[in-house]
């Protein structure tokens, strides 16, 4: 049988050094970080990825080691423990000549012996990482820790699969990504989208605060869709969600000035333009209906003129006259029946912007599986 190496686990990264932040950044000093993945499909083996995309220096990693079900053990790069990322380049480990499943979870340590600098980051993690003084790479349990709520260093993983395996990237926002849906536990939609596969598996390419036609937080989907999706290898599907934050955030924080949304007509020739370069590429792309925040919590997000604007958008992708190969109408999954501007109150997770554990399985729950002919 021919393999190769598929995506089995991804993080979309944010840039640091943003002018508009909503998310803490950091660095590291003489510190191990000990971070989770789970991977979304099963392999012969299983390489590591790591990123120093963003960092404004070279990064120096002392060590790294990966730990999981059946594995313990250091991981190497061209045969080397210790390497330097060179600023603005991903790195790919050795592989580990272990077998690995689909919902494994995997732990990869690294000692970082010098001063990071403010890292290449995520805003949801897997699950909550945990940093520690000194060189702790094989300790059983750290010593002195601290909980680390964000994700650094872009890490994600290939699984060695067989030749001809098709996967989905997910990619948009935070409806994506999984923010407010509980740490550890991979309830995101598209992994309990992806639970309901037969075949194939769904990788997760999300940024909360990420918006389809300008940059902060994280390039914006057109600038980001040739390494975030068409670089990701196995992919021949692309599930999109976004807008929440094109028409939200102007009026939360107006970066950049002027405060006000996009109008309709601008966020339907983007979606155009992405749906159009997706297509060239050889991809079956799914869209989606904008999911409802009327009554949210952050002051101004919930405007007049960006609601109108979403109505609109939606009323186009329910029209079928859009370039997508299907929609998944996750507005209508979540919305309350009485006002569907507004997430139903099972659904919410506290915010009025958020889906919760249950409202994202309700979005994968929406899903037809035929649309996803992996």
């Amino acid at each position: 049988m021919t393999t190769t190496w598929i995506a089995a686990h991804r993080t979309a990264v944010i840039d640091p050094y943003e002018g508009f932040q909503l998310f803490e950044s950091r660095g590291f000093a003489d510190q191990t970080l000990r971070q989770t993945l789970r991977l979304a499909g099963e392999g012969e083996a299983v390489r590591i990825i790591l990123s120093n995309r963003y960092g404004k220096e070279p990064l120096e990693i002392g060590g790294a080691h990966l730990r999981g079900d059946g594995i313990d053990t250091p991981l190497t790069f061209d045969g080397a423990k210790a390497v330097t990322v060179p600023a603005g380049a991903d790195l790919v480990s050795d592989p580990v000549e272990q077998p690995v499943t689909a919902g494994q979870v995997l732990t990869v340590g690294l000692y970082l012996p010098g001063d990071t600098g403010l890292t290449t980051y995520s805003a949801v993690p897997y699950d909550t990482g945990h940093a520690a003084p000194g060189d702790q790479l094989t300790a059983p349990a750290l010593r002195d820790a601290e909980e680390v709520p964000t994700g650094h260093f872009g890490i994600g993983a290939d699984v060695r699969a067989p030749e001809g395996t098709r996967i989905a990237v997910a990619f948009g926002d935070s409806w994506i990504e999984g923010a407010a849906t509980t740490p550890g536990l991979d309830n995101s939609f598209p992994a309990q989208l992806g639970r309901r596969l037969t075949r194939g598996w769904i990788v997760n390419q999300g940024i909360s605060g990420n918006r389809l036609l300008t940059d902060e937080i994280g390039e914006h989907l057109l600038a980001r869709v040739d390494r975030d999706v068409l670089a990701v290898p196995g992919v021949s599907h692309v599930l999109i969600h976004i807008g929440l934050n094109d028409f939200g955030l102007p009026g939360h924080i107006a970066f950049p000035e002027p405060g006000t949304p996009p109008t309709a007509a601008a966020f339907i020739a983007g979606l155009t333009a992405l749906a159009d370069r997706l297509h060239a590429a050889g991809l079956t792309v799914l869209g989606s209906t904008v999911g409802p925040y009327r009554g949210t919590v952050y002051d101004g997000y919930d405007s007049e003129a960006g609601q109108a604007v979403r109505r609109e958008v939606n009323a186009w992708l329910l029209s079928g006259d859009h370039p997508f190969d299907g929609i998944v109408d996750v507005a209508a999954a979540v919305a309350d029946p009485a006002e569907p501007e507004r997430i139903r109150e099972e659904f919410n997770s506290g915010d009025g912007l958020h889906v919760n554990d249950a409202g994202a399985k309700a979005i994968a729950d929406a899903v037809d599986l035929s649309l996803l002919d992996l």
